[in-house]
């Protein structure tokens, strides 16, 4: 069973920092893209970062500059390091990935069951 298991969110004041881990697992032949959305109340989802295999990023313009996303491929992880972080930022965040199945090599895009990142003023 293919899955990812997010950690890392909590309740944060504006200008602080957090850091969202990610982990893959199951019966993986390799792993594509991963990256992390996010869905705030009454909004629809929205990508925050994405990352190749290769290491090419692609933020969202709302954080540019303040957000990073790195992975290791070795551990099928991910992570997002959120700095100056802004009420605005407030959501769930949910870890995507696109994997690679070991049996009859199969690509599936997998989501993470998300976790609450709260920005206070």
């Amino acid at each position: 069973q293919l899955q990812l298991v997010e950690s890392g969110g909590g309740l944060v004041q504006a200008g602080g920092s957090l850091r969202l881990s990610c982990a893959a697992s199951g019966t993986i032949f390799s792993v594509n893209a991963m990256g992390w959305y996010r869905q705030a109340p009454g909004k629809q989802r929205e990508l925050v970062a994405t990352i190749t295999s290769s290491g090419r990023t692609n933020f969202a313009d709302s954080v540019k500059g303040r957000f990073t996303i790195s992975r290791d491929n070795a551990k099928n992880t991910v992570s997002l390091q959120m700095n100056s972080l802004k009420p605005e930022d407030t959501a769930v965040y949910y870890c995507n990935a696109d994997l690679v199945t070991s049996f009859q090599r199969r690509l599936r895009e997998v989501w993470g069951q998300g976790t609450q990142v709260t920005v206070s003023s």
